[in-house]
């Protein structure tokens, strides 16, 4: 379905089988350790056990006794042992020392599974008795693991100028004064909890030297720029060290950070032999970092009328023992803190701080997923207090293109929320009824707004090649790291749609900091917006050429070529690319093109109160439904039918668009239903799947996608950035869902059973 008409193409738009499908569904694609190599050593890390302490000894000699073990390592090996956490565009206030990390801890240990010593052996049994035979001593430091107690003065302080990680601060208009008159005011708290990304593979990877002396990191990753980081860790030059990204078995954003990359380096670069480590799905769930846990103090009003008047908004978020992408995430949650919605008085204190619990940074969302919770059961209560439809207050409060949020960033294209909430309505049609006499049945929607590309001042590029072949094939060499989303698949498609070469018959190289065109990270929905434009500029200089070379040979007018087939067609005549190649060649004219894309820029914020400015590029948009039945005296909750609706702009592909909505809207109902990760003392106690609850396919609804396209999008062809955006309504939705079936208001997630069972009761509902 689509807002406006859109012109047809040959391959864009096309539902094609992805060109890595056939290899992936039969097993035969490679993943990050799957090399084998003669002389291989296996890598192995021995984790803190105490979630803060000082350290007083680590004896590695014993390790060094183990049969097998070649090499034991800690803090007092490593020449240069810090680690820099990126931090995109040096965020004001979050400067370098803001996210100082250790490859191995030395003095204070601050997380449970902290990194203390590495050990290399010949095999993994031999690494991990080795670790076993690690002799750790730690003394016990005080605990914090509440991050709205972080800020006290009777707390441990974790790191060098305090528990305030980041922040960030904005006010628009006068929002006590509009308090006052407002005719409704909803004050509430909201909670969500720590969450894994839960990846199909885990932290993994391998390293060697190659015959020129460079270090070699093939990892899962999502950055192949990591090679920097790792350089300077080593001492080396940035040439000296290579990064590859194969296709990525998921990532989420877990993988934005450095995992195995920097211990591969070191044994490589100590040992001078190939290396693999491969984290255990155990390691991975206690050890990687999680999603935000986020506290959300919301205050909003409308008037009588339902105008939204005033939002007074406090977020705080927990980021952990260490700072890794928590000031970026901080920034999106209070961007997006206000929702898709117009209100003129809006105040918002967003705060990340330092914990002892596992470290948080970036996940699917990227702190937009957090407050979407908040902001639409806000509009929920909002509805109900007012005696208005849900969907009806909502609809007179959406934002249009042309409108200014709080924080200065004008809405530069379509918003086609007013078209995604009827689709959803109409598709739910009449509400079933309950399939026995304790149920009870409920609908519930929700919208959200998603940005997709980096923030404005980090001067945002990426750059691709792409030529014509000899025979008429084509090759496209790019960075992007591919996590599983199509991100490859899509960009063949667009220099299939522009130069006329079947998809077929183009092959893509990515994922190398050496080989290929470097793009920046997979990460906050880019790639199709960044990669995809950077692809499309190279494609559209190389069709330009073999249109010009053409026409002198067809001896037409340029602007009379088409290329489409494998051809230069000109009416009735036509040239093979392979002829319009060498023609190209015998003329002195380029058969190939790098293109490298620039994201608009914008003013840098200032920590005032009255700035205001842009901060990304653009938005999306969705409306999710669902008709949930919850069972009052169980607590369990099913999902009876769940529609999702997105303005995609345009879909590239519109099968993996709609898997796309489908994994990330899936994903969303895992963490509203089933999924969070424990702390006990800052222990992290969730460390099996056994008991860190995804949904199978015995859970999991039938996911009903509603593709709009309003052909606004800032991608190629107008395309929006789709892999996050369908994660944050689902929450939102099923809350609603069930305050509709029960009159009950759910403020935290999970909604497991027994959280169900104890709103019920605090509500009178049930038994």
């Amino acid at each position: 379905m689509s807002v406006v008409e859109q012109p047809a193409l040959r391959v864009v738009g096309r539902e094609l089988v992805r060109h890595d499908a056939v290899e992936k569904v039969t097993g035969r694609t490679r993943y990050a350790a799957d090399v084998e190599q003669p002389r291989r050593l296996h890598a192995a890390l021995r984790r803190s056990d105490v979630a803060h302490g000082r350290l007083r000894r680590v004896d590695v000699t014993p390790a060094l006794a183990v049969p097998g073990v070649v090499g034991a390592y800690t803090a007092a090996d490593v020449p240069n042992n810090v680690l820099w956490a990126p931090v995109p565009g040096q965020l004001p206030g979050t400067g370098a020392e803001r996210s100082r990390a250790n490859m191995l801890a030395e003095d204070v240990v601050r997380f449970d599974g902290e990194p203390i010593a590495l050990v290399a052996a010949e095999t993994e049994d031999a690494a991990a008795a080795g670790v076993e035979a690690v002799v750790v001593e730690i003394d016990p430091l005080p605990v914090l693991d509440d991050p709205l107690r972080s800020l006290d003065e009777d707390v441990p302080v974790l790191h060098e100028g305090g528990n305030l990680l980041a922040s960030w601060e904005f006010e628009e208009g006068d929002v006590d004064a509009a308090l006052v008159g407002a005719a409704a005011v909803v004050d509430r708290t909201h909670r969500c909890q720590a969450v894994d990304h839960a990846y199909l593979e885990t932290e993994a990877g391998t390293a060697w030297i190659d015959a020129d002396g460079v270090v070699v990191v093939r990892a899962s990753t999502q950055v192949v720029e990591h090679h920097r980081t790792l350089a300077r860790f080593l001492g080396v030059e940035d040439n000296r060290v290579r990064v590859i990204a194969p296709y990525v078995g998921g990532g989420f954003g877990g993988k934005e950070d450095l995992t195995v990359e920097p211990y591969l380096a070191f044994v490589a670069h100590r040992t001078r032999r190939p290396v693999r480590m491969t984290w255990s799905r155990q390691e991975s769930l206690r050890a990687r970092a999680k999603r935000h846990p986020a506290v959300m103090h919301y205050v909003t009003a409308a008037d009588a009328g339902g105008r939204l008047v005033a939002q007074d908004i406090d977020l705080v978020l927990d980021g952990g023992a260490y700072a890794q992408l928590s000031a970026a995430v901080l920034l999106w949650s209070a961007m997006s803190s206000m929702g898709p919605y117009r209100c003129a008085n809006v105040r918002v204190r967003a705060r990340v701080v330092y914990t002892n619990n596992t470290p948080s940074s970036a996940m699917r969302g990227f702190g937009a997923q957090q407050v979407a919770f908040a902001y639409e059961n806000q509009m929920d209560a909002l509805a109900a207090a007012l005696g208005i439809d849900p969907l009806a207050l909502r609809r007179r409060n959406f934002i249009e293109a042309g409108d200014t949020l709080a924080t200065g960033q004008v809405i530069p294209t379509h918003v086609a929320l007013p078209e995604l909430t009827a689709a959803v309505e109409e598709r739910l049609g009449e509400l079933p009824q309950p399939s026995g006499p304790a149920r009870k049945v409920g609908r519930g929607y929700a919208c959200n707004l998603q940005s997709y590309g980096f923030n404005v001042w980090m001067g945002d590029w990426s750059s691709a090649w792409v030529g014509l072949e000899a025979d008429g094939g084509l090759t496209i060499r790019i960075g992007v790291p591919d996590i599983g989303a199509g991100q490859a698949s899509s960009l063949v498609q667009i220099a299939a749609e522009v130069v006329g070469v079947e998809p077929e018959r183009i092959v893509i190289h990515i994922g190398d900091s050496t080989l290929t065109p470097l793009t920046g990270r997979t990460s906050s929905s880019r790639q199709l917006y960044m990669s995809g434009n950077a692809v499309l500029e190279a494609a559209e200089r190389l069709a330009d050429d073999l249109r010009g070379v053409a026409a002198m040979v067809l001896e037409v007018d340029a602007d009379a070529v088409e290329l489409a087939a494998g051809e230069a067609r000109a009416g009735e005549d036509a040239l093979p690319l392979a002829a319009a190649y060498a023609a190209c060649i015998a003329r002195s004219v380029p058969v190939q093109q790098l293109a490298t894309f620039h994201a608009p820029t914008g003013p840098r914020w200032e920590a005032r109160p009255d700035w205001r400015g842009r901060i990304v590029p653009d938005f999306a948009y969705s409306c999710h439904g669902v008709e949930v039945e919850v069972d009052t005296e169980t607590g369990r909750v099913q999902i009876l039918r769940y529609v999702a609706a997105h303005d995609v702009g345009r879909a590239i592909n519109p099968q993996s668009v709609r898997g796309q909505i489908e994994g990330g809207a899936t994903m969303g109902i895992g963490q509203a239903l089933y999924e969070r990760v424990v702390f006990e003392d800052a222990r992290n106690v969730t460390r099996k799947l056994a008991n860190y609850l995804v949904p199978t396919a015995v859970e999991a609804p039938e996911i009903e996608t509603i593709v709009l396209e309003s052909g606004e999008g800032l991608g190629p062809f107008h395309s929006r950035g789709v892999g996050e955006p369908p994660v944050s309504p689902p929450a939102p939705a099923i809350a609603a869902a069930l305050r509709d079936a029960t009159g009950a208001t759910f403020t935290a997630t999970p909604f497991a059973p027994e959280r169900v069972l104890a709103t019920l009761a605090a509500h009178g509902v049930g038994r």
